[in-house]
């Protein structure tokens, strides 16, 4: 008889083996699964875990916020002013483009004679001959003599009464005709009305305001001396037109005549001698700005310099691209403390403080936690707890924030 297992004993074996093994891999999921679970639950306690997150504060701080207004300048020498001429003549010299006129030195010659730079703010818009003319326009003349170096005498101060002399006005008659002198008595002798007594300038007394000068003596001498020197003829009285009156220095910019056109007529351009930024300002922007206001420039290169705020254009122009998004400017001049010898001309960024909040709380814009709900909050670094703040002002990377609990020195949780 045979040993050997039949056919038909072998499938049992199979079977159970197929049962076997989906026990044991149950089995090891289960044990797996066991131990990740209690190594969660376990891992924080463990010293062997990954080190926690540090966590960065900072503190609720007092301080002074102020925006900054950012506007982009032009360095140059600022708007060129155009010069015409205050009498007639023939135009015979004018100046080079660039060079520079300064007080007393002629700024271009008409007939051949110079005419010289005043310094003022207001033209001569008379002649000057008659002495006690008392005006704004002889405190000129006084005024640049002096600083010429020449001796005035003494002029009146506001309030003091001087002396001039007033041409008698001719009176009329009621028909347009003008009325002869009364006749004077007949004599005795029969010998008819004497002639008329000649009519004199009567004298008035004028008194001096603030500002004004007047022509006295001494004054007229010093005009005297100085026509000699300046190779004018010797006079003594100064003509409309035989200075040309500027509020200072020059510099020539544009020459805009030639020699040979007529002199009362736009002769040449001219600018300050120092160099200056200039600012096309919106005018919402501009009405914010004060004469006076310290601003800083960034110079190509980066470099910066400190500057003020020299004057504020009353007038507005359009922006230079015309069209339905143009915008209303007003120009703002800025004068740099620092010497700028070496840039002649250049865009520069001109950054002005704008509204100011002194004295509130702040913390950098980083620790700002903003609310599902809306709005934002600080988190307090010992409890993890948010408390709710209102913002204010943004200056800077820091914001002002208000609220309940939120005191000066809390420490809160940021994330920069």
């Amino acid at each position: 008889m045979s040993t050997e297992q039949s056919p038909a004993q072998s499938p049992p074996r199979r079977a159970g083996r197929r049962v076997v093994v989906p026990a044991v891999l149950t089995l090891v999921v289960a044990v797996v699964a066991s131990a990740v679970v209690w190594s969660v639950h376990r891992a924080p306690a463990t010293a062997g875990g990954d080190p926690p997150v540090p966590v960065r504060t900072t503190t609720v701080v007092r301080t002074d916020l102020a925006t900054t207004v950012s506007l982009t300048g032009t360095l140059g020498y600022g708007r060129a002013e155009p010069v015409k001429g205050g009498r007639s003549g023939t135009v015979t010299w004018l100046p080079a483009a660039g060079a520079t006129v300064t007080r007393g030195e002629q700024l271009y010659r008409v007939d051949d004679q110079p005419v010289p730079l005043f310094y003022g703010g207001l033209p001569l818009y008379r002649d000057l001959a008659e002495p006690g003319t008392v005006g704004r326009d002889v405190r000129v003349v006084a005024t640049n003599l002096k600083a010429l170096g020449y001796e005035i005498g003494y002029q009146p101060v506001p309030g003091e009464k001087v002396s001039r002399q007033v041409k008698p006005t001719a009176s009329a008659s009621p028909t347009g005709q003008q009325k002869a002198a009364p006749e004077q008595d007949r004599d005795t002798s029969g010998q008819g009305a004497a002639a008329p007594t000649p009519t004199t300038a009567a004298p008035a007394r004028v008194v001096v305001r603030k500002g004004e000068g007047v022509l006295t003596g001494s004054l007229m001498r010093a005009i005297k001396r100085w026509q000699q020197d300046a190779e004018l003829p010797v006079t003594g009285r100064i003509a409309v037109g035989d200075v040309a009156v500027l509020p200072g220095a020059v510099r020539v910019d544009a020459v805009t005549a030639l020699r040979g056109d007529p002199a009362e007529t736009p002769l040449l351009t001219v600018t300050p001698t120092a160099k200056v930024i200039t600012v096309q300002a919106d005018v919402a922007e501009a009405g914010t700005i004060q004469r006076g206001d310290r601003v800083t420039v960034t110079l190509p290169g980066d470099k910066t310099v400190d500057g003020t705020v020299s004057a504020v254009a009353t007038a507005v122009t359009q922006d230079d691209n015309p069209g339905p998004t143009a915008t209303p400017k007003r120009a703002v001049t800025v004068t740099v403390d620092d010497d700028l010898s070496g840039i002649d001309a250049a865009d520069v960024q001109v950054d002005l403080a704008g509204e100011t909040r002194e004295g509130v709380l702040a913390v950098p814009v980083g620790a700002l936690v903003a609310l599902s709900e809306g709005g934002y909050a600080l988190q307090l670094a010992d409890s993890g707890r948010f408390v709710a703040v209102t913002t204010g002002m943004f200056a800077k990377g820091m914001v002002e924030v208000s609220g309940d609990g939120i005191t000066e020195d809390l420490t809160v949780v940021t994330a920069s």
